[in-house]
């Protein structure tokens, strides 16, 4: 049997390190592979990459059967301003390929399904509790966040008329090393602070871009999907994987000169940064029921991800 997972970004390629290491046999499925960073994440690992799209419902039932899955972890979607930027072509993306998924799962037999959603899902307007759990309601988010929202609702909706095996992992803001290239700004963020620190130019960061908000390193995450893919069916099936902290602009600046002294930081832009969520997500569950935490500092994070920028970038 093997797993297959829908995208070839950092998450699933995250998630495939750790698989790996347990002896998973992996499938890529994604409509434009990228296959160098594949290689360089998971190396001689047993995995395969398929050229496919989630909107092709034949195509994603065949590699199912072909490749005998039994796993399905679906990260793929089009991301933060993608969406916002074309709404119709992105709800076709990330609910009609999600339909696609679950419809796949149906056909083929698929055992368990573990979705990739996320901390935008929730309604921020009933922030109260000291962290945000799980049962908080959803809503009033950005088009990005609404399109999770259904992605979460249907495929709930599948579980329970079909009865496969369904864990949901909403995640807070991930970054590492791959994550930008999918449009997320606050991964961007990161990336430019470690590569132009790194060069000795300015890091300039948009104003916009400067609020607060709970990051958590992709090496964690990818560790979180795997225990959702393996652990024994819990009792509770959504799970918030964040790092229950909330980090300014300025901390994340900070922590970049400690490995970085020479950082040069230029916020531009005019107005003012967008409102930040003022509570982080409660961790409760995950260290309950999928036996996880994150691993990672905020420190020790950044410094991991600086070593793998120098390992693909060496200086000349």
């Amino acid at each position: 049997m093997a797993t297959l997972i829908t995208g070839s970004g950092l998450i699933g390629t995250s998630f495939g390190e750790c698989a790996a290491q347990r002896g998973e046999r992996l499938v890529f499925f994604d409509s434009a592979p990228r296959e160098e960073f594949l290689r360089d994440k998971l190396g001689g690992a047993d995995y395969v990459s398929v050229r496919g799209d989630i909107l092709d419902l034949p195509c994603l039932t065949q590699t199912i059967r072909e490749h005998a899955i039994d796993t399905l972890i679906h990260t793929a979607a089009l991301i933060a301003g993608k969406v916002a930027a074309n709404p119709h072509w992105a709800f076709t993306v990330n609910i009609q390929g999600t339909i696609n998924v679950a419809e796949a799962a149906r056909l083929t037999g698929v055992t368990r399904v573990v979705h990739v959603s996320t901390l935008s899902v929730y309604d921020r307007r009933f922030e109260s509790a000291p962290a945000v759990a799980e049962d908080s309601p959803r809503g009033q988010s950005t088009p990005y966040g609404y399109s999770k929202s259904v992605q979460e609702l249907v495929l709930e909706a599948y579980q329970r008329q079909y009865g496969f095996d369904l864990l949901v992992v909403r995640l807070a803001h991930v970054f590492g090393l791959g994550h930008f290239l999918g449009g997320a700004a606050s991964g961007a963020i990161t990336h430019t602070l470690l590569t132009c620190g790194r060069r000795g130019e300015v890091a300039n960061i948009e104003l916009d871009q400067t609020r607060p908000l709970e990051r958590i390193y992709a090496k964690d995450v990818g560790r979180a999907v795997d225990q959702a893919a393996t652990v024994s069916m819990p009792p509770v099936t959504v799970f918030n994987i964040g790092t229950g902290q909330i980090t300014t602009f300025d901390e994340l600046v900070l922590a970049a000169r400690k490995i970085l002294p020479a950082l040069r930081v230029a916020v531009v832009g005019d107005g003012s940064a967008r409102a930040a969520a003022k509570q982080p997500l409660d961790m409760s569950r995950a260290r309950k029921y999928l036996a996880w935490e994150p691993r990672f500092s905020l420190d020790t994070a950044l410094r991991d991800y600086l070593n793998d920028i120098e390992r693909l970038e060496p200086k000349g």
